[in-house]
């Protein structure tokens, strides 16, 4: 099993490229926006965003998010965090259409320990999803509670 990366492995401004991509379906647009009942045309309605000013559906901002986030999870936090401290700064700056394909980059933006608790710092991460035609469709801020390599748990 891969795992992420503890506190100290995180070097600010270093960037990661995650090597996992996910091409984004209809079938998960529609079962996410449904399960979260966010029924909103834009995503459900062919027939009705065929005259918005995109032409055609757009992708779950929520389900971009995730995604973005899940994909950067295996080579940076995956067994070695404590959790998520908050989100800020999301942006979609372009839409998200059915078949798009998504790459995540991860940016170290800051580190530092815990005053709270001694196995564990803070980082915070950019993450930005990147489409086939390298458009950034979204960006956001992360803020994790990370192990550090001297704690020896597993989170």
């Amino acid at each position: 099993m891969m795992q992420g990366l503890y506190y100290e492995e995180f070097e600010v401004g270093s960037v990661i490229e995650h090597t996992v991509r996910r091409t984004v379906t209809e079938a998960d647009n529609v079962l996410f926006s449904t399960m979260t009942l966010n029924m909103a045309p834009l995503h459900l309605d062919a027939e009705y965003s065929k005259n918005s000013i995109h032409g055609q559906r757009l992708v779950n901002s929520l389900f971009l998010l995730g995604l973005v986030c899940g994909i950067s999870m295996h080579e940076t936090t995956y067994g070695t965090t404590l959790g998520n401290l908050g989100f800020s700064d999301i942006k979609f700056a372009k839409p998200c259409f059915h078949g798009d394909t998504i790459r995540v980059e991860t940016e170290i933006v800051d580190k530092r320990l815990s005053k709270k608790r001694d196995d564990s710092g803070i980082v915070t991460f950019k993450h930005r999803g990147i489409n086939q035609r390298d458009e950034v469709v979204c960006e956001a801020t992360r803020v994790g509670l990370m192990l550090t390599k001297a704690s020896g748990q597993s989170a």
